[in-house]
């Protein structure tokens, strides 16, 4: 490869890593290439390009797209599949892990999602998740919340979905435990109330004087 055919190369990954908010690096060696292209067709059905590329020419790539997160990810054999807009991050990652436990040399090291760094276990944690249009029909059927809400679930980016369910865990939290409280607090003035009003029909009539008893001892006492 010559200088200009490097140099396009150059161009042509700086202008993927631009325009691919999402990517997932992983290490090929010891796929055949029917394994490899098998993988490549199954990663364009979810919206993502796999591509074998140069480490060397993919950090200068790199660095000029500003993709700093990415130089880390760049030790020994290297693929990218970059998930191209629309596409879908989940099954992208689903399907390179599938690729790893089936085939045993497919090696995940990491990637990106929306513009942050993930590890390795980052990635298989998002290939477990259901698909991302799944994902935000469950959270729209399954959260019961105010419309403006609801807006923000469906235009919010995948890594956002978790912290925004995470608060509206902790609200729905909070207000039953106030709700716990609220009970507790009614039962407790019950049950004070009860014993209050025990005691008082518990307690002995206070004796009322006997009219006529220090007349009628008058009386006796001048009729001696």
């Amino acid at each position: 490869m010559d200088k200009a055919e490097k140099e396009q190369v150059v161009a042509e990954l700086t202008e993927r890593l631009r325009t691919s908010e999402t990517l997932i690096v992983a290490d090929y060696r010891g796929l055949t290439n029917a394994e490899i292209d098998a993988l490549r067709t199954r990663l364009i059905e979810h919206g993502a390009r796999f591509a074998v590329v140069k480490n060397t020419l993919t950090r200068r790539a790199a660095e000029a797209a500003g993709a700093d997160a990415l130089l880390a990810l760049l030790e020994g054999p290297s693929a990218i599949a970059f998930v191209e807009t629309g596409g879908d991050p989940v099954a992208v990652a689903k399907a390179l892990s599938d690729v790893a436990r089936a085939t045993k040399i497919l090696a995940v090291r990491g990637g990106i999602l929306e513009g942050q760094a993930m590890s390795a276990g980052e990635v298989e944690n998002l290939a477990k998740l259901p698909p991302t249009d799944v994902l935000r029909a469950q959270l729209v059927g399954a959260i019961v919340s105010p419309l403006t809400t609801v807006v923000a679930l469906l235009a919010a980016p995948l890594r956002d979905l978790l912290g925004l369910i995470d608060a509206r865990i902790e609200q729905l939290r909070g207000a039953e435990v106030a709700a716990s409280a609220g009970a507790d607090s009614a039962g407790a003035e019950s049950a004070l109330e009860t014993t209050n009003n025990e005691t008082t029909n518990d307690s002995p009539p206070n004796p009322q004087p006997q009219a006529g008893g220090e007349a009628g001892g008058k009386e006796t006492t001048d009729g001696n």
